[in-house]
């Protein structure tokens, strides 16, 4: 007998940004009922969603009352309330990912001691409580420091090279991490759903902008041999196994020049490094998220191409009402399509959208993502 799929669920995610905007455009295909709660009165989800409600979701009583009459509950942003996610769940909601999950995460100091308990590779680290406690350890450096909460696009880390940058460490509980000497930054986007079943894609390898500390583009699948490959992913599955998680996580690694591979950071939803699977796989990352946390088949990872993303940030020096130069430059180049966030106003390194390519040749696909980068800009 056929398995009936029920989807007249009412489905809620806590955070409207872009995230939350792919989700739904996903969620579009499977005719879900989906409910958005974010700050933002002009957030990219407002317009595509079923119901938006405009409230923190920090705020206990907010996320209550946003819930109470849904069934099942999920995130494009960790920085939410936990404690109101575990109330909605002794209501009878399904919470996915589930709440001790973001908790951990929210948390970069119980995220390394996650990792060490478990087993999986991680750079060293000692726990910071202030600037003070950090600067006993110049013995540690080079090293970055990181906030434990509040970090988020790269702000909350700073580089400490030397015992003079301690005067740029935070005055609050963080960590102090060992300098890892790397090859390549990578990630792998792995999906579980709640009888354990685990399903992840190919291997992506990330270029960070130096300057905002961002991911600038990435090439999937990564450059990297196949062992580096099969490691990698066996790692990332391994997370997402003692996480116990229901839904997406990405996990983002290092590969070291000694050919080791050390988790990085995680996140439990969708992630920058997976927004080329939109197109460039058979399934995206999107629709494996609602495939998990429904209890759907996975889907198929497989790539189609080569492929690249390509983060298109509001220029610098500009602020306002968003306007896109250089836009019909690259949609002329073969097997580029674009995705805009649906953000009016833009500002310096804003994520605006980002840029798809594919290609059969990995020359020319580099080639059209160095092309990209020079053309498009965000201006005001």
């Amino acid at each position: 007998m056929a398995v009936k799929f029920d989807n007249s669920i009412k489905i809620g995610v806590l955070g409207g940004g872009q995230l939350g905007r792919m989700l739904i455009q996903s969620a579009i295909d499977l005719d879900l009922d989906i409910a958005i709660l974010d700050p933002d009165p002009h957030a990219p989800c407002k317009s595509l969603c079923n119901k938006f409600v405009q409230g923190a979701f920090q705020d206990y009583e907010t996320v209550v009352s946003f819930g109470k009459d849904l069934d099942l509950i999920s995130i494009e942003i960790e920085n939410v309330n936990i404690e109101a996610l575990k109330k909605l769940r002794s209501m009878g909601k399904k919470i996915f990912p589930q709440p001790e999950v973001i908790e951990l995460i929210q948390d970069k100091r119980t995220q390394k001691k996650f990792y060490r308990d478990h087993h999986i590779p991680t750079a060293d680290f000692v726990l910071t409580e202030n600037k003070a406690h950090a600067s006993e350890y110049v013995h540690f450096l080079p090293a970055f420091h990181k906030l434990g909460k509040g970090g988020y696009d790269g702000k909350g880390v700073q580089p400490i090279l030397n015992i003079n940058d301690f005067t740029n460490a935070f005055d609050q509980p963080g960590l102090l991490e060992k300098k890892v000497d790397y090859q390549k930054e990578i990630s792998v986007i792995v999906a579980r759903n709640e009888v354990g079943e685990i399903c992840s894609f190919p291997v992506v390898e990330m270029v960070f902008d130096p300057v905002y500390n961002l991911v600038d583009y990435l090439i999937s699948p990564a450059q990297i041999e196949e062992k580096y490959r099969s490691q990698a992913d066996l790692v990332a599955k391994k997370v997402a196994e003692s996480l116990k998680i229901v839904g997406i996580l990405a996990v983002e690694m290092f590969l070291t020049k000694e050919g080791e591979i050390l988790v990085n950071e995680i996140a439990p939803r969708p992630h920058n490094s997976g927004h080329h699977t939109i197109k460039a796989n058979t399934t995206s990352q999107y629709e494996q998220h609602w495939r998990a946390i429904l209890g759907l088949p996975f889907g198929n990872t497989n790539a189609h191409k080569l492929s690249a993303m390509i983060n298109v940030l509001g220029t610098k020096g500009y602020e306002g009402e968003a306007v896109y130069v250089g836009l019909h430059e690259v949609l002329k180049l073969d097997g580029a399509h674009i995705h805009l966030y649906g953000k009016k106003k833009t500002k310096s390194s804003r994520k605006m959208g980002h840029i798809i390519i594919m290609d059969d040749n990995l020359e020319s696909l580099q080639e059209k993502v160095k092309y990209v980068k020079e053309t498009i800009q965000v201006i005001a």
